[in-house]
């Protein structure tokens, strides 16, 4: 409850932002503009955002005759967490990693990497797999999807802006009213508005993971088998991180790009020795 309420702050702020911006930028004008930009992306994020990333991925479609067992897991999962059983994919990627996609439940996906088929246990990928139904069932696509293509917004205003000053496209009528006030604060707005909604997008990305460590937890009723997956998806992903886009690193259970110091900082996913503590912490509690 508390990551989920945190979540929704963060929305707002994220939304109130891109609204701030587009005013600095363009007053009434601008407001309108941002969100129709917010609008247009958020509809583009929530009907075709589980094909982009799977097309993104590399990921193809998984028959039950190729897995078997890997469908009947997934299928029983499925079961215990109340949902609809997601279409299959298999990334061919050495790197252990998997994801989740898709708009709501009956339109959802889950994609696993050749290479978490060969280092995890049955239970640790159940517990992988139990941590992407519960992304699935909290609706977290939606909610990073949203997050995503807001933050995209923004940073598209801030580039139009740009443009737009060097062209001499800001008003300069504002200027003259306020003493050059408008044109500093959207100056500030380009520089300080793509940083914070980044920062935001990170910290929505960021709960979310810890409620589906938790959810997933739940479903397959083994805390410490997806605390030994993380581990062991952490050690493999640093040592062998994937080629991917950054925009989509915060979809998968570790995160696939290498990161250390200042930039763990700037990071779509909450440390690794926090969520295994979590997990031990459940674990500890339902002994």
């Amino acid at each position: 409850m508390k990551n989920t309420l945190k979540t929704f702050i963060l929305l707002a702020g994220l939304t109130a932002l891109l609204m701030a911006i587009g005013n600095a930028l363009g007053g009434r004008n601008g407001l309108m503009i941002a969100l129709v930009f917010a609008g247009l992306m958020n509809f583009v994020g929530y009907w075709f955002s589980d094909k982009i990333a799977l097309s993104m991925s590399g990921a193809k479609p998984v028959a039950e005759s190729e897995a078997p067992e890997l469908h009947r897991m997934v299928r029983e999962l499925s079961r215990r967490a109340e949902l609809p059983m997601p279409r299959l994919y298999l990334i061919p990627s050495a790197t252990p990693n998997a994801f989740a996609t898709g708009r709501n439940p009956q339109h959802s996906a889950v994609a696993v990497t050749s290479g978490i088929m060969n280092i995890l246990s049955r239970d640790e990928l159940e517990g992988v797999v139990a941590h992407e139904l519960a992304h699935i069932k909290n609706r977290d696509i939606l909610i990073s999807s949203v997050a995503a293509m807001i933050a995209g917004a923004i940073s598209q205003l801030a580039h139009m802006a740009q443009w737009a000053m060097m062209f001499g496209g800001m008003s300069r009528d504002r200027d003259d009213d306020d003493g050059g006030g408008g044109l500093l604060g959207g100056l500030a707005m380009m520089i300080v508005g793509p940083i914070a909604a980044m920062l935001i997008q990170m910290a929505i990305s960021r709960s979310r993971e810890y409620q589906a460590d938790a959810t997933g937890a739940q479903i397959c009723g083994r805390p410490l088998s997806l605390a030994n997956a993380l581990l062991k998806l952490e050690n493999g992903n640093q040592r062998f991180p994937m080629n991917v886009n950054p925009a989509q690193a915060q979809m998968y259970i570790a995160n696939p790009l290498r990161a250390g110091g200042i930039a763990s900082l700037f990071s779509t996913h909450p440390p690794m020795a926090e969520r295994v503590k979590r997990l031990q912490d459940l674990a500890y509690h339902r002994a």
